[in-house]
């Protein structure tokens, strides 16, 4: 008698992983591989982060922190609001989590009951509608266009509570944004958190890319009231994507409720990432000249990537992606990747991962990696098209 699985697990793949599986592959025959699939920083953490974490392995015997985080690490992430966004936030608001993936799940079990309906843009980051359908939350997409700039309207969401009868229980906004890096302004940042105030709609705030920016600074959820759930991470910014240390902000209802579940799914979030993460906000100066090395790749691709065939691009206002319209040259954009991995060793991620619905004709490119291996794909393809 075989045994039951839940359903729960049957939700797509995060397929940027089954590309990086597809990329170890052929590197592992010898083949050139140039990553432009994973949104993963090329560049290492700061020098004072590892120091940091060197000298807590040194000097603690590490167990648990609370499960909220150590109040040493929420105070200095408090200090970064007042410091960069002008806010000023009770430390006791601050929830440190394991990685943003921790938080979405953490933020989303508090936030929403089973069958509630949360909206979120699409092209969007895939995880997001596979948590939320993982714990039996319904997902609904905004079909976003270039004219939306990517984002979340107040538009589109009454056209979908329009069109399916429902209210709408949530709405997920990320700005800067995965995959298209598109960003809202502070007036339409504005008018959506308002729009959704007064509609009973629960916003939560994707800000993991703030810092990686390329003009105007990101503006927070934050600072425009205290009832959305701000989601950050040192993942992007800071480049410890593997030091899985994330946080919330909350509103003061959802403190406990957030506080008890971590308790219960994570005891706490990793302890020497914590001492780690304290050393980070120290860092602003190397951070920035990271991102420095991203905007000039940025802007190779933006310049070069039209002679290679891909011509309408999502504008990249932030965060470390191309969104690229392939639609003339397939509409099988995980086919598509496939073939550009085998006849040139570039990895990219279909679209399909970031819209199911209309991502077949997308796909994304990551310019998170080295200088030198961004201009290597850059020439790779020109010579493909």
């Amino acid at each position: 008698m075989s045994l039951k699985v839940a359903k729960r697990g049957n939700v797509p793949p995060f397929i940027v992983m089954d590309v990086m599986r597809a990329a170890d592959e052929r590197a592992a025959t010898g083949a050139a591989v140039l990553h432009l699939e994973v949104g993963q920083p090329g560049t290492p953490a700061p020098r004072p982060v590892i120091e940091a974490a060197k000298k807590a392995l040194e000097t603690d015997n590490i167990g648990y922190t609370l499960a909220s985080g150590r109040p040493s690490l929420r105070r200095r992430i408090a200090q970064h609001y007042q410091d960069h966004y002008g806010v000023d936030i009770d430390p006791a608001r601050i929830m440190v989590t394991s990685g943003s993936s921790g938080g979405f799940l953490l933020s989303f079990l508090a936030c929403f009951d089973a069958g509630d309906r949360v909206a979120l843009a699409a092209p969007g980051y895939p995880a997001y509608r596979n948590i939320l359908t993982a714990i039996g939350v319904e997902p609904v997409l905004l079909l976003t266009e270039a004219e939306h700039r990517f984002q979340p309207t107040l538009e589109l969401i009454d056209q979908v509570t329009a069109r399916d009868g429902k209210p709408l229980d949530g709405l997920i906004v990320a700005s800067p944004s995965n995959p298209t890096g598109t960003m809202l302004g502070r007036a339409e940042l504005s008018r959506l958190v308002e729009g959704c105030r007064a509609r009973g709609i629960r916003v939560i705030s994707d800000e993991i890319y703030h810092g990686v920016t390329y003009g105007e600074p990101a503006v927070s959820a934050l600072e425009l009231g205290d009832d959305a759930v701000i989601v950050n991470s040192f993942s992007k910014y800071f480049s410890m994507t593997g030091w899985r240390l994330g946080w919330l902000v909350l509103s003061e209802e959802l403190i406990r409720p957030v506080e008890c579940l971590g308790q219960n799914l994570f005891i706490s979030p990793p302890t020497v990432s914590q001492y780690a993460g304290e050393a980070a906000f120290d860092c602003g100066a190397e951070a920035d000249a990271y991102v420095a090395v991203y905007a000039r790749s940025r802007a190779l691709l933006l310049k070069e990537l039209p002679g290679a065939g891909f011509e309408k691009l999502a504008p990249a206002d932030g965060a470390f992606y191309i969104y690229a319209d392939v639609r003339q040259r397939s509409n099988d954009s995980e086919a598509f990747c496939r073939r550009m991995l085998a006849e040139t060793g570039v990895a990219s991620t279909p679209g399909t991962d970031f819209d199911p619905e209309r991502g077949n004709g997308y796909v994304r490119f990551s310019f998170a990696g080295a200088e030198a291996e961004i201009a290597e794909a850059v020439r790779r393809l020109r010579a493909w098209s």
